[in-house]
């Protein structure tokens, strides 16, 4: 069975040299950009912090606002 890598190795063998280049620094990049997230246990020291009121308000802001473009905007 060919793994993921297998099959990507086999593609970047028949990119030119500068391809292969590319595809380097975008593979390096990617690992870079890789947000590092917090496990959601440690999150639930927050649970409870905002007032119901409040994110009441903002669910509806959100609601109404989503999806919704202003051409005015920019």
């Amino acid at each position: 069975m060919t793994t993921l890598v297998d099959k990507v190795v086999d593609q970047l063998k028949t990119l030119p040299y500068e391809m292969q280049w590319q595809v380097l620094e975008f593979t390096r990049a990617l690992a870079v950009a890789v947000p590092r997230g917090v496990p959601g246990l440690q999150l639930l020291q927050f649970a409870g912090a905002i007032p119901l009121d409040e994110l009441t308000l903002m669910r509806q802001a959100i609601e109404e606002g989503c999806e919704r473009v202003d051409a005015n905007e920019w």
